[in-house]
């Protein structure tokens, strides 16, 4: 046991028993650096405090028609969106193109950046929206700690536990040959999934929960993927953001 009481065995989350897995706690973050085969991560169950995540909250939600915290809020937002002047954030809910249908995806997205810092996934291309006071200050909190000046985030707003994200590596073009991934989580906890993609077996379970930092970098985007599954008890709305580096 360390000074803070943290042992392996209090893991918030599991690794494989195999060569190459290691987890190590590091004291100046509070949280764990984690070595797999191909790839690192870093992991701080509480990077942002409970003041600034809640504040988060309100600030992606706000808007000048109603009050995101009434009863019929959430029947708002998975229907037409059009009618909700959101203050902070341009959300939107984009289409896909699968084996001749048009399918919405099951999640809200909003994309800001740099100027000209376009993003292109699943054929969706996002123009990046002007940055803001509020995504500028998470943007610099991390950026103290990644060792990587972001030019672009991707936000993703997850509804309910019916909202999700299929299986994929972020290994678009733009985004370099190894990029550095920060995912910064806020509202409700919900999983999120690495594995292997030649061994679908090593996997590893993140509980990305409020104020939750993860960062993924070296050739993880080559070897792993990654998804956030359906949870059916996840009732309340959980907003992540990865900022990113378009070259």
């Amino acid at each position: 046991m360390d000074l803070f009481g943290r042992t392996e065995q209090q893991l918030p989350f599991g690794i494989p028993q195999d060569s190459g897995y290691e987890t190590n706690w590091n004291d100046t973050l509070q949280g764990y650096r984690i070595s797999v085969p191909n790839g690192e991560m870093l992991y701080v169950e509480t990077f942002f405090d409970a003041r600034i995540s809640n504040r988060t909250v309100g600030y992606f939600q706000e808007n000048a028609n109603c009050d995101w915290r009434s009863d019929t809020w959430n029947d708002l937002v998975r229907g037409d969106l059009s009618p909700i002047d959101f203050k902070n954030i341009k959300w939107k809910q984009d289409s896909i193109k699968l084996y001749g249908n048009v399918i919405r995806l099951p999640r809200l997205t909003s994309w800001y950046g740099d100027r000209g810092k376009c993003y292109t996934y699943s054929g969706i291309t996002s123009v990046p929206n002007e940055w803001n006071t509020g995504l500028l200050y998470l943007k610099g909190e991390i950026e103290k700690w990644a060792g990587v000046n972001f030019n672009s985030v991707l936000l993703n707003w997850y509804r309910n536990g019916d909202d999700h994200m299929g299986w994929h590596s972020d290994d678009e073009r733009e985004l370099g040959e190894n990029p550095v991934i920060a995912s910064a989580n806020f509202g409700e906890t919900r999983d999120f999934v690495v594995r292997r993609k030649d061994d679908k077996t090593k996997k590893i379970v993140f509980p990305l929960a409020h104020g939750t930092l993860l960062i993924m970098q070296g050739e993880l985007q080559h070897y792993w993927e990654h998804s956030v599954p359906k949870r059916k008890r996840a009732n309340g709305s959980r907003f992540n953001l990865t900022f990113r580096s378009i070259r």
